[in-house]
């Protein structure tokens, strides 16, 4: 009785396998597409916390600037421009365009601050510049992560099959965090003299 039924129901069986396989590997990859968007969401909010942190220390160099450069009020209004640009974004890419204007609005004012002996030799100031410096640098390794992490993500939304399953669970391609063009140069800031 037991090999009636393998042998009436043998095709039923195999497709049923087949069906429970596909399905398991649907799931799967529906779930590596969610696990690998996760990623680059938290990765994001990893630049946001050093952005944060650079826009908290940006008013406090404005101000030391500030006491000592009064004309340069055109670099100020662009900073702050690109500070409020960035606080109105609401998406990824908006923020990450505003986060490059505040970064070059910033490359200009340190220039700027080359020309003013007396701003140099403030010890806020120098203060100021390496923390500015420290949180530069900590942008730059969480960029290198996220755009990782969306290239990993690209490349399999991208190739065959998967970019048939990413089409159908609304999957795109993500943007890279790019820099502003005309901030690839980073000033030089030389407070020894």
């Amino acid at each position: 009785m037991e090999q009636n039924f393998w042998q009436k129901n043998k095709v039923l069986i195999i497709v049923l396998v087949v069906v429970v396989l596909l399905a398991s590997w649907v799931v799967g990859k529906y779930n590596f597409f969610v696990n690998q968007n996760e990623n680059i969401t938290g990765q994001w909010a990893q630049i946001e916390n050093q952005l944060q942190r650079r826009y908290d220390l940006i008013p406090n160099v404005i101000n030391t600037v500030k006491g000592i450069t009064k004309q340069e009020k055109e670099v100020f209004s662009q900073l702050a421009e690109a500070r409020t640009r960035y606080a109105g974004s609401t998406t990824i890419d908006q923020k990450a365009t505003a986060a490059g204007q505040v970064e070059s609005s910033l490359a200009r004012l340190l220039v700027i601050a080359e020309n003013y002996p007396e701003l140099k030799s403030s010890q806020s100031f120098r203060d100021l510049t390496v923390e500015l410096e420290g949180t530069e640098n900590r942008i730059a390794v969480e960029r290198m992560k996220y755009n990782d992490l969306v290239k990993n993500l690209n490349a399999n939304v991208k190739t065959f099959p998967n970019s048939i399953l990413a089409s159908i669970f609304g999957v795109a391609e993500r943007s890279y965090f790019e820099i502003t063009e005309g901030t690839e140069v980073v000033p030089k800031v030389d407070f020894s003299e």
